[in-house]
């Protein structure tokens, strides 16, 4: 039995299709994760003092790729999502060379910003085409078989910074941004179909969009998962604004930053292959709240022992490891089950959800790394608390139900 859309439009196989969807998304984890080994030196370069305002490279980044996805989702339920698609990562490509370009730090976060605004297409546009194409549980396993070949990105990335560094200048690592955004638009441009539905493109009114986003505002388990979306993402950007200090000055071992992250992130890939071979066995429920249960067992015992003073590399590498490992179990599925009620306006409410997570978890990782104080204290306690704050979100959204789906879930907040 498929659970694909009877109107799904015609265009490259499931394999393709999960492949292009995944390198839409990859591109973003591309212009985060490979910056992270190159941020000394850029702090060195453009005279940044302070250690702590290097993080402003990623939190910037974070924050225009939050703000714009506002505009996307109402421009792709418009005028179709390929072009918006296509201008969007033109926008990236084009704020990249700037990048690359840039002798200050003022001007490089510019960049940084303007490559968010436009990468933030993907975002939206990732969720909103495999909603399209795909419901129930098939869209499910499609986000998690993408989220499985997009963390391939984080796992090589950082090395890939550590590469680029070893031939040439930190401003090479844009250039790759700029020709990975290129050959996407090429492949995507050749062969991804326009998958929005005649009937379902929706006018540019102020009325009709504030109308899509009060449903999506006010519909239970859309927003409950979205917010608890906001905290785990608020925790994974304190670990990548925090990584590179925490390898570098609490351990002092900055060789082992590439290889540790990467055996971080393989956790996730891990976690999101496991859950797209069971998600439409046991359902999206019933792993997604497990592994939360999980992943606040595992903060809560890393905070206990960081703030003892026990911490070491290893034992963070382990733990963090596992914490990732259950992120990998959540996410994707707490974003299909925030999308599953909103199939009428997925690009209007694909933006919302994108804009309140991304900013959201953008602000609150920013306030952890910005706590670092030359221990992981910060940041174990921070993932721990944003964790049981996830909890209470989806106790909310389930009507203090785990594991089972309601049959309520399309009625609005009361």
């Amino acid at each position: 039995m498929t659970h694909a859309s009877t109107h799904a439009p015609k265009g490259p196989g499931f394999a393709e299709f999960v492949c292009l969807i995944a390198i839409m998304m990859a591109l973003n984890a591309l212009a985060i994760d490979a910056m992270l080994p190159a941020l000394p030196a850029i702090g060195a370069d453009l005279g940044v003092a302070n250690e702590n305002s290097r993080q402003w490279i990623i939190t910037a980044y974070l924050l225009g790729f939050g703000v714009t996805q506002l505009a996307y989702g109402p421009l792709s339920d418009r005028f179709g999502r390929k072009p918006v698609l296509l201008t969007g990562v033109s926008i990236y490509v084009a704020f990249s060379v700037l990048a690359a370009f840039s002798h200050s730090f003022e001007l490089l976060i510019l960049s940084r910003i303007g490559m968010g605004m436009g990468i933030a297409v993907t975002r939206v546009l990732a969720v909103s085409i495999v909603r399209d194409r795909y419901e129930g549980r098939t869209m499910a396993r499609v986000m998690s078989l993408s989220f499985l070949v997009f963390l391939g990105v984080p796992i090589i990335a950082p090395t890939v910074g550590q590469l680029v560094l070893l031939v040439g200048p930190w401003q090479w690592i844009f250039w790759v941004f700029a020709l990975s955004g290129s050959a996407f638009l090429i492949w995507a441009g050749l062969r991804l179909p326009e998958t929005l539905h005649p009937e379902y493109r929706r006018p540019i009114q102020l009325s009709p969009i504030l109308q899509a986003f009060g449903e999506a505002l006010t519909n239970r388990q859309s927003m409950g998962y979205t917010l608890a979306i906001t905290a785990i993402a608020g925790a994974l950007f304190a670990f990548i604004n925090s990584s590179q200090q925490v390898f570098f000055d609490v351990f002092g071992e900055p060789q082992m930053f590439a290889l540790i992250f990467a055996g971080i992130a393989a956790g996730i890939a891990v976690a999101s292959l496991l859950n797209s071979a069971l998600v439409e066995k046991l359902g999206s429920r019933l792993i997604s709240h497990s592994a939360l249960i999980g992943f606040i067992g595992f903060s809560t015992l890393h905070a206990v022992i960081a703030v003892t003073g026990h911490d070491s590399l290893w034992m963070f590498s382990i733990l963090q490891g596992l914490k990732m490992f259950c992120f990998g179990l959540t996410m994707g599925n707490f974003g299909s089950m925030a999308m599953e009620p909103m199939g009428r306006i997925a690009g209007t409410a694909s933006s919302l959800q994108g804009f309140i997570s991304t900013i959201g978890g953008a602000v609150l990782g920013f306030i952890i790394g910005q706590s670092f104080d030359g221990t992981t204290v910060p940041l174990t306690v921070g993932f721990s608390v944003l964790s049981i704050i996830a909890l209470l979100l989806v106790l909310w959204a389930e009507q203090g139900k785990l594991f089972k789906s309601r049959h309520s879930s399309h009625k609005p907040v009361t």
